[in-house]
């Protein structure tokens, strides 16, 4: 069914462009058209910024239509959406909250590669070095934050601006193999030095590699694909939009709304649900644990059925979850099976972008959300579901108060051998990162190396492709 006012047109475009789906009827589910929390967000920032008007995950969660929506939109009060404002050139600017957290974890260990946050690409066809130079000097001088590093002012640690900075593509020869020259091209940085991105080509016995890293406290999962994406369109001859904005802006504009009204709500919401004994997750495991914490890890990726998969794309339709709750509630379970424990916290990442300018920036926005869920052996799983749910959309409702505030606010013991509140992640991948990069007349395919490092005692990623879940913990 057609649109059949101005706000479904709007909708519908709006939908159109988050969704990347031309064909949109009125009738038609955001869920069930491939929406996911990360989608629903920029979502929902769109049509604040359009429609002047706000829209909560679970108002999006009960009217998932366009139909149902637009009735929701023409009965809500009016909300102004705020501009981030741009501020003016200074010696030196405030850092975000999340920046604040990475400079104090690198510190504690700063030979550390745990935030480093590599991508390696066997190079197919004909290499233009001078190409991909220039395309990486544009990126460098487009983001401010590929030329950021990181100072203390009284006691405030403080992002300075290198703007004398010019990228030089480094071009090398080496007959070492490939997991030798990916080990040593991967250290750490000084974060006090600019810049906190790497980027060279490596010829080794004929076959040529791009080898890119970056700190994570300039970049996240999303930057990362803001990166080859804008890389893609740069080496191809295409231009990329101004932008109006840079992290600067964010940062200043995201320690003023820390101090606002909106945020004691938050923080009361958060400070509620850990106001008792917070739990200690005791896996049992086959070696001690260390008195300080290592970050030496392994993984192991497999691939869920595809009936199984299919069946729980169904079961989350069917109880109008997604299938990250769905994936969450069952990963619950196992822990509470392995554990013996009924009160468990799990962390998961958000990508931190609640504003519609922030979607092109590069940069550290991700904030992580300590979920608290109880798995009882006496619950039904259906109920259990039900309340994954609940309180998913609550923490998603209140997911600009960041972990550092709550982790002080609750004046949690440090333990040096775990992490403050949580031991386990869960993280369904939104943005994936290992598909082949067509460009004019060269091809880039990621080359997945090992990976040891292990922030947390576990981790498991999830991404759902069609009707395949790839898993990786």
């Amino acid at each position: 069914e057609a649109p059949r006012n101005a706000i479904e047109e709007t909708l519908v475009r709006i939908w159109s462009e988050v969704l990347g789906v031309d064909k949109i009827g009125i009738n038609d589910s955001f869920f069930k058209l491939g929406g996911h929390s990360l989608k629903a967000m920029t979502l929902i920032s769109k049509i604040h910024k359009e429609a002047n008007k706000e829209v909560s995950l679970k108002d999006l969660f009960k009217s998932s239509t366009i139909k149902g929506l637009s009735k929701f939109i023409e009965s809500a009060e009016e909300s102004i959406y705020s501009n981030i404002e741009k501020i003016e050139e200074k010696e030196y600017y405030e850092s975000s909250s999340a920046q604040k957290r990475m400079y104090i974890i690198q510190g504690f260990s700063k030979e550390s590669i745990a935030y480093n946050m590599p991508q390696i690409f066997k190079i197919q066809g004909f290499i233009d070095k001078t190409k991909i130079e220039d395309a990486f000097k544009n990126l460098v001088e487009r983001h401010e934050a590929l030329r950021t590093y990181f100072e203390t002012v009284d006691d405030e640690v403080v992002q300075k601006i290198d703007n004398n900075y010019e990228f030089k593509l480094k071009v090398q020869t080496s007959h070492q193999s490939i997991e030798e020259i990916t080990n040593d091209f991967i250290k750490p940085f000084d974060l006090g030095k600019a810049p906190l991105f790497r980027a060279e080509i490596l010829e080794i016995q004929g076959k040529n590699y791009l080898l890119i890293d970056m700190h994570h406290i300039i970049s996240d999962g999303v930057s990362m694909s803001i990166l080859t994406n804008e890389f893609a369109t740069l080496y191809n001859g295409g231009e990329l939009e101004l932008l109006k904005l840079q992290y600067k802006d964010f940062a200043s504009w995201q320690n003023n709304f820390l101090k606002s009204e909106e945020m004691n709500k938050q923080e009361e919401y958060w400070t509620n649900m850990f106001n008792d004994e917070i739990p200690v997750l005791n896996m049992p495991t086959d070696y001690e644990r260390p008195v300080i914490q290592s970050f030496e890890g392994d993984s192991v990726s497999f691939e869920v059925d595809k009936n199984i998969a299919i069946e729980l794309k169904k079961l989350a339709n069917k109880t109008e979850t997604t299938m990250h709750m769905v994936l969450l509630s069952a990963f619950n379970i196992l822990l509470s099976k392995y554990s013996g424990q009924e009160d468990i916290v799990v962390g998961t990442p958000i990508a931190g972008r609640p504003h519609a300018d922030l979607q092109s920036i590069i940069g550290m926005f991700v904030n992580t959300l300590a979920l608290r869920n109880k798995p009882e052996g006496s619950k039904k799983y259906i109920d259990f579901l039900n309340e994954v749910k609940e309180n998913s959309l609550k923490a998603y409702d209140n997911q600009s108060y960041q972990l550092e505030t709550l982790i002080e606010k609750l004046d949690i013991v440090r333990d040096a051998s775990r992490n403050p509140l949580f031991d386990v992640m869960f993280n369904m991948v939104d943005t994936i990162s290992d598909i082949d990069i067509k460009l004019n007349d060269m091809l880039l395919i990621p080359y997945s190396g090992e990976d040891n490092v292990a922030k947390f005692d576990l981790t498991l990623n999830a991404m759902e492709q069609n009707d395949e879940i790839a898993i990786n913990i």
